[in-house]
Formats: C-alpha cells, structure tokens, sequence
C-alpha cells in the first residue's frame, strides 16, 4: 500500500490539509473536496489538546471507512511516534508532520505508512530523506518561494519534495514547475469560515479550480 499512495501523491498532486474543523462536519469537506477533484486528504491533530486526539483518529478512521478506494486520508501535525500508532489503528495512509523526527520517521515505516516529515534547510532536507522519508514537506515554503524550491532542488533532486504553506491556484503551478511534486493546501482550501457557514460548495469550486491550474 506504501507505493500505492507515493504513486497517488505523485499522480494527484495536492493534498487538502483540514484543520480545527469539528468531527461531524469533516465527512462534509471530504464529500467537498471529492466533488472538486481533490483525492487526498490530511486530518491535523491539536498540538494544544491532547485530549481531541482520539476523535481526530475516529474522523480519520470514518473517512477512511466512508471514501475507501476513493480517496486517501492520513494525519497531519504528527509529532509524536504514538500519534502514528493512533492513526495506524484508524485507517490513516500516510503521516505528515511539520518536522523532522526520526522516531516519527521510523515508527511510520515500520508500520508501512508513507513519511512525510516537514523540513526547510538543504541539511533538514537531507537528514529527513536519510531517516527514511518517503517525500519531504518543504515547510514553511510560503516564507521563500518558488525560487527557494528550485534552488534546493538543484544540487538535492533525487529527493521528493512537497511544498506547503501559502500554497493557491494562482501559484500552485509556480511550485509544480520549481520541482515540487506535489502541494499541500489548506485554509486556501478548506477554509474554516466557509465550513462554519456551510458553504461546502465553495470548497468545491477552489478546488476544482486548483486541479484544473495543475
């Protein structure tokens, strides 16, 4: 299954990244995100409360359950080997982390999960991709640009990138073409006042909008 999600990553391009958004409704911006186009999903867990965690696992598990086959869902904001061992359990595909840490890296490996660790310096780069990285979250990418990307890219291009981080349909194409692999989008994408209000359907128009820019 490893492969299969770096060939959809590599093929699908941009993974939305949902964020504060109340269980119940996390089922609504997957439907949202599908509707536009969008077949890859991160469900972040609350650095701030521990205790939210458990129900961020169950809606990773639901959505997992809900779009198998569909689409792909992992976690995000993963800082920790036992919140890989909590999404292993729900479901989840993949694990996404705003940082490099090598027990994260390890213990997503070891249970067959893609790594997605977050770095930014050529050296983060580096020690992210010998820890055993699948693909590196060139983070924050928004602070540097394009240009940033296309230089570490350079001398470093046997090493998978994904940018995040400021990321739109105006310069999604900007990254793909600096040597990205692929995006990470999120309050861009599945924007917290648009759900609180339920317009779901906006969601699926930037989406739809952000494929056809790819």
């Amino acid at each position: 299954m490893r492969e299969t999600v770096i060939q959809w990553a590599n093929k699908e391009k941009i993974i939305a990244i949902v964020r504060g958004i109340e269980p119940e409704k996390c089922l609504k911006v997957a439907q949202a995100l599908y509707d536009g186009g969008i077949r890859m999903m991160e469900i972040t867990y609350d650095q701030r409360n521990p205790d939210s965690w458990e129900t961020t696992a169950a809606s990773i598990g639901e959505i997992a359950k809900a779009f198998e086959g569909r689409m792909l869902v992992g976690a995000g904001t993963v800082t920790t080997p036992h919140l890989v061992e909590l999404t292993h359990k729900a479901g989840g595909l993949f694990i996404i982390s705003p940082n490099t840490n090598a027990d994260v890296i390890r213990r997503t490996r070891e249970l067959g999960m893609v790594s997605m660790p977050g770095a930014l310096t050529p050296t983060d780069v580096v020690a992210a991709w010998e820890a055993g990285a699948d693909i590196v979250k060139l983070f924050p990418i928004s602070t540097f640009g394009p240009g940033y990307l296309k230089a570490i890219k350079a001398p470093l291009s046997h090493i998978p990138m994904m940018a995040v981080g400021g990321i739109n349909e105006k310069n999604i194409g900007e990254y793909l073409a600096a040597g990205a692999i692929g995006v990470g989008v999120g309050g861009n994408l599945a924007n917290k006042t648009w759900i609180d209000a339920g317009e779901y359907h906006k969601i699926t128009e930037v989406a739809r909008a952000m494929v056809a820019a790819l």
